[in-house]
């Protein structure tokens, strides 16, 4: 009786841990995010400021029901270790602002789910088998179609009709799906009479010496790819742009707003909303693999009112819009 009593006692003891943890809807659950930005980028702060927000509106409160634990890291190195820091933490799911993060993170996990909040091209990046059934640990949001490089061009020609040739700056190391954008701009280019210029920039250096070597023609032009190394440095490109009198299109708003002629793109901001209500779906039992990638549905133009290229920007948005 003493022994049977005893393995009773054992049996129950085991399985207790397991029985606690089910008795605990309430736990704390555990966010990891990795964003591909310096913390001190007001961008990126103002975006995983909006995340935040709308969590709150699905009942998930900081300390109480959740705990974000927050990595910044442009450096791919200091990236790869923060990737490491966050799985290690064991968190429900971890929130990836981009390419280069969700790459990071999945050298690091295939179990613990990972959300995406801007990527290009999902499929071919290789973190998706498919659009509509991701079918692993991952799923999330796109930011642009591949189209919309020849829309950039399109806004560019509206903007500045003199232009005949044009560079398409991009980060190789950031920019990895960069083909996906090079091959409509490169057909664009041949409708518009136009010469492409698939112009590599790996550090903001770089960025001067390409920019110079288009002006030293003239009917120059610019456009931005999405690129976080792009989307770090509006400054350096808006005023190397500015410096040399290149017409420039950016894809983020941003720009504009930071003194930029003209940009066309995805609400990036939406897409950390949209990123809030995955992560309640997800922190609620469904699973990333069924939870399918999903496109922007907001698309924003910028542009400066205050000069006359901006009038003139503006008028192309109207016109190009409603076709």
């Amino acid at each position: 009786m003493k022994r049977r009593a005893f393995i009773t006692l054992l049996g129950g003891a085991a399985a207790w841990p397991v029985a606690a943890r089910a008795q605990q809807p309430n736990r704390v659950r555990r966010i990891g995010v990795l964003m591909a930005y310096a913390d001190s980028d007001p961008e990126g702060q103002a975006w995983i400021a909006a995340f935040r927000e709308e969590l709150q509106k699905f009942g998930w409160t900081e300390e109480r029901t959740i705990r974000i634990d927050t990595r910044w890291a442009f450096d791919a190195r200091l990236m790869q270790r923060f990737a490491k820091e966050l799985v290690v933490l064991q968190p429900d799911l971890i929130l990836a602002s981009s390419t280069p993060t969700t790459a990071a993170l999945l050298q690091q996990t295939a179990t613990i789910p990972i959300l995406f909040a801007n990527v290009s091209d999902p499929v071919g990046s290789g973190f998706v088998a498919s659009v509509p059934r991701p079918g692993g640990n991952v799923t999330g949001f796109t930011n642009f179609e591949s189209s919309m490089a020849g829309k950039w061009l399109e806004l560019l020609k509206e903007i500045a009709p003199r232009v005949n040739r044009v560079a398409f700056l991009f980060n190789p190391a950031t920019a990895t799906y960069s083909e996906i954008y090079l091959d409509p701009f490169k057909a664009a280019a041949r409708s518009f009479a136009v010469e492409p210029i698939a112009a590599a920039v790996r550090d903001t250096s770089e960025l001067e010496s390409v920019v110079a070597a288009l002006a030293r023609e003239p009917n120059g032009g610019l456009i931005v790819m999405p690129d976080v190394f792009m989307a770090a440095h509006p400054t350096e490109v808006n005023t190397v742009a500015d410096r040399y009198r290149l017409p420039l299109v950016s894809p983020y708003r941003f720009y504009t707003e930071q003194g930029g002629l003209l940009s066309y793109g995805n609400d990036i901001a939406d897409n950390y909303l949209r990123a809030a209500t995955y992560v309640d779906r997800i922190l609620k039992g469904e699973k990333p693999s069924e939870l399918p990638v999903q496109a922007p549905r907001q698309i924003r133009a910028g542009d400066q009112p205050q000069d006359r290229q901006g009038a003139r920007a503006r008028s192309a948005i109207s016109t190009s819009t409603t076709r």
